[in-house]
């Protein structure tokens, strides 16, 4: 969504935002979330739908509630990123804190290759941040449309050690040898993927298209899978990145039950933080065959 509203006056008025302490900067994050629910017909209509079809043991009050909520948070996320392209290294040290951090060194003293399964909540890019400030990581990267945000995105992750990134088209072998170099993968496993590249697995009790990317690239690299999730806690409290231990009996000879792990697994960690998944994107875009498109 940000890279849609970066002509250059907003890019340096999110410089001057990010002088700001961490409290006043969520309460302006809020009022553009606000703003976004109301003039982003698009992606409220998205949102909306995908709480319908996830939580419809919820009322339309309760639905319109989380809506609320994760708008604003989605706008905190926005207005946040500038202290993650421009803060120092000590702020954000004190901003996001990292709990299960000796979990990866254990897995690299072991010389293991790690995965580290990091679903789409709006503190994505400040896990990412905490991560690359604490181990020379790999993640994939898409060049964006807006060329000043691709700008400020490369900038951003390539601000702390020596981070890799991967296109798509470097492919499967580039990702394994990135990772058995001693590279934990930062791996976001959950957009909607095009029929021919995933299969149809539960998420929500919906029968959701899942790339299995996760199950073949842990069995291929030996990998470790642990997961990682980032919080975004209230006001100026910032954030906190939680690492859990790695999967036992993962990956097994069933991906698509490997498939279906992980999405039960993102789904546990949706419902305890509802308002802080990206909603906003279309989840359920590719439907099995014969379904009518939801959105």
């Amino acid at each position: 969504m940000l890279k849609r509203l970066l002509p250059q006056p907003l890019v340096f008025l999110l410089w001057l935002l990010h002088f700001l302490p961490l409290a006043p900067l969520a309460a302006i994050g809020c009022g553009v979330g606000d703003l976004l629910r109301l003039l982003g017909k698009h992606r409220h209509a998205v949102a909306r739908k995908n709480l319908e079809w996830c939580f419809p043991e919820l009322s339309e009050q309760e639905r319109a509630a989380l809506l609320k909520a994760h708008f604003r948070a989605l706008g905190r996320s926005l207005v946040e990123r500038s202290v993650l392209w421009w803060g120092s290294r000590e702020r954000l040290s004190r901003m996001i804190r990292v709990e299960g951090e000796e979990k990866i060194r254990q897995c690299l003293d072991a010389q293991r290759p790690i995965i580290l399964l990091a679903p789409h909540f709006v503190g994505l890019d400040a896990g990412g941040v905490a991560i690359a400030m604490r181990f020379n990581c790999v993640s994939m990267y898409a060049t964006q449309a807006n060329p000043v945000f691709d700008r400020l995105l490369l900038r951003g992750r390539h601000r702390f050690g020596d981070q890799q990134l991967l296109s798509r088209q470097d492919g499967v072998r580039a990702t394994i040898k990135a990772m058995r170099s001693g590279r934990p993968f930062y791996y976001l496993p959950d957009l909607n993927a095009r029929r021919r590249d995933s299969i149809f697995v539960p998420f929500f009790g919906i029968q959701t298209a899942t790339i299995t990317g996760l199950s073949r690239l842990a069995r291929a690299a030996n990998a470790a899978v642990l997961p990682c999730a980032t919080r975004m806690l209230p006001g100026g409290e910032g954030y906190v990145v939680e690492i859990g231990d790695a999967w036992e009996n993962f990956p097994t000879d069933d991906v698509e039950a490997d498939t279906a792990r992980m999405n039960g697994w993102i789904e546990a960690a949706i419902r305890t933080m509802p308002e802080q998944y990206y909603w906003v994107h279309r989840r359920f875009k590719t439907r099995p065959e014969g379904e009518v498109r939801p959105y």
